[in-house]
């Protein structure tokens, strides 16, 4: 366990990833599946596939934070799926989800770093994914989409940062490596997305194949990196 600095909770915050929530928890990461009426209820969205869409962008948050801690604290969460947990709020007017996590599961990162990356992309965001699919008909692309987009802005503002820029190439590579993620899946979803482009090339454009109906949820807009309007 260590000890998150005000700095690091602040972040956190800043993406909805919460050490106390402000409502009680409904669900974790175990039992998304059964959870799909309720992801829906509270978004307002029309159908269960743009639910599952929009409760993976929530979802999304979380893990770009993963990385985002790992590349600027060596350090990560790597708590059980059951204290992964989600709770109802208002963001700016609207409804919505946010994470509670518990700080004693926060650790140092690994001499292995590929061994966490591993643990985030296989362990962490996967079943979730996977959870989703058995629930509704939702592409798993439109679902690892929806955490990609975070990740790019992360790190095209590590590699302008001097004192962190060589760490942040290292971590992007083992986030792409083919051999982690052909251990649990098909391919590389992160390579396949950034198709070989750096993230200075990709922030503003639209890099994603396709769409995550963020337009179809009351109170939100389209994303930046919507295949619809490009």
């Amino acid at each position: 366990m260590t000890t998150l600095s005000n700095d690091q909770i602040r972040q956190l915050n800043n993406y909805s990833v919460y050490l106390v929530p402000s409502g009680t928890p409904l669900f974790h990461a175990k039992n998304v599946d059964i959870s799909i009426s309720m992801i829906k209820l509270i978004s307002g969205a029309p159908t269960d596939p743009i639910a599952a869409s929009f409760f993976m962008r929530r979802v999304g948050m979380f893990i770009s934070m993963q990385f985002y801690m790992m590349t600027m604290y060596d350090e990560i969460w790597d708590g059980p799926l059951e204290s992964l947990m989600f709770f109802s709020t208002t963001e700016y007017g609207n409804k919505t989800i946010s994470t509670y996590i518990r700080e004693e599961h926060f650790r140092e990162t690994r001499k292995n770093r590929a061994e966490d990356v591993q643990l985030i992309w296989e362990q962490q965001c996967y079943p979730i994914i996977q959870q989703l699919r058995s629930a509704c008909s939702v592409s798993p692309l439109t679902l690892w989409e929806n955490v990609f987009g975070y990740l790019l802005w992360h790190y095209y503002t590590f590699f302008d940062n001097g004192a962190i820029a060589d760490q942040a190439k290292q971590d992007w590579i083992l986030m792409q490596d083919e051999a982690i993620w052909t251990a649990f899946t098909s391919k590389s979803f992160l390579s396949h997305y950034l198709k070989g482009k750096r993230p200075a090339q990709l922030i503003n454009s639209p890099v994603r194949t396709t769409c995550c109906f963020s337009k179809d949820i009351p109170g939100l807009q389209k994303c930046g990196f919507c295949p619809l309007y490009s």
